[in-house]
């Protein structure tokens, strides 16, 4: 199903595609590439939408959030917003204290893309990225892809090329609340696991310092099953600094994250190639979401499966740096059960 998503200030249109396989079902926006709505059942078998979002473009243009969006041609930060490739250093726009977050401001959630396919199960959008475009390097032809499968799973699928050596570190940044969108106050008693063994602790503008600290006896350890909500304001120093969880774990194995919340039934396993996995815990939420749905502090969680924040600028971490003419591929499933 296709159904009008409202007009951008330039006049165009936009969009939304409903997609559905098994007992779940999805709607994405040509509007950013946004994943809008992911409805799944409980143990009873009733359906809720599980991820944050907003009711029109309009929300989708004016947030700051990035709800369901999909973030490229870098995901998370890169400090001083420069980098160095092939000997020639590469400067982005600071768009925070100094740094860049997500390559903005010119956001790729922000942009119109194209539907270049649309059946009953998936989509796939595309966008050209210039040469220069947020300031990386060469003529960039991105894809995602969309899929619901049988099994229960939502894939994410990142293929592009570009026709020099660039960076690609692709993500999608949907806040997901497995009790449902609307019940704000239940993200936090959700439970989760991250295997991750080692996260990088960040400074005070959120750039990591460089260190894989142990998750031991820290309240980063998520091994074992423990509410999101529990350690969060512990006086632990990557914790104060940051007003919660934002930070890295390695994917230490696959699944990378699960999630479950203990009143629906509700579970979501995280697999992926990537390197890292980004906890945020929603500590800056502020938007009025869909059915006027008022998303504050902490009321989703964002699972962003990604290069190392600031890997760029070490060597001796994974390199999100692709060929030219080679082609990127990336895969994430969020597995419901």
């Amino acid at each position: 199903m296709k159904e009008f998503f409202g007009n951008l200030p330039s006049g165009e249109s936009t969009f939304l595609y409903t997609i559905s396989c098994g007992g779940l079902s999805a709607a994405v926006s040509d509007y950013g590439a946004t994943l809008v709505r992911l409805f799944v059942p409980d143990k009873n078998g009733v359906l809720a939408d599980v991820v944050l979002g907003h009711d029109d473009c309009n929300g989708y243009r004016m947030g700051d959030a990035c709800l369901g969006a999909t973030v490229g041609r870098n995901a998370n930060r890169l400090k001083n917003a420069c980098f160095i490739l092939g000997n020639k250093t590469y400067a982005l726009t600071p768009n925070e204290n100094g740094n860049n977050l997500h390559s903005g401001p010119e956001y790729y959630f922000k942009r119109l893309w194209r539907v270049l396919s649309h059946r009953e199960n998936a989509i796939t959008l595309a966008l050209n990225s210039p040469h220069g475009d947020q300031g990386f390097p060469g003529n960039a032809v991105i894809h995602v892809t969309y899929t619901l499968e049988p099994c229960g799973n939502l894939r994410i699928s990142y293929d592009a090329v570009c026709d020099r050596d660039t960076v690609f570190n692709l993500t999608n940044h949907s806040y997901f609340n497995l009790a449902g969108h609307e019940k704000t106050g239940a993200a936090m008693d959700q439970l989760l696991i991250l295997p991750g063994r080692f996260f990088n602790p960040d400074d005070r503008e959120n750039i990591p310092t460089g260190e894989l600290r142990s998750v031991s006896g820290t309240p980063m350890d998520f091994r074992s099953p423990k509410p999101i909500g529990r350690d969060i304001g512990q006086d632990y120093e990557p914790l104060r600094l940051q007003g919660g969880y934002d930070h890295n774990w390695e994917v230490f194995c696959n699944p990378c994250a699960i999630l479950s919340d203990p009143v629906s039934g509700r579970s979501m396993a995280v697999s992926t190639d990537c390197p890292g996995i980004q906890l945020y815990a929603g500590n800056f939420l502020d938007e009025r979401g869909k059915g006027g749905i008022y998303y504050g502090k902490r009321s989703g969680v964002a699972l962003e499966t990604q290069y190392y924040p600031d890997c760029l600028h070490h060597e001796d971490w994974p390199q999100p740096i692709t060929k030219a003419g080679e082609k990127y591929h990336s895969e994430t499933v969020y597995r419901f059960f």
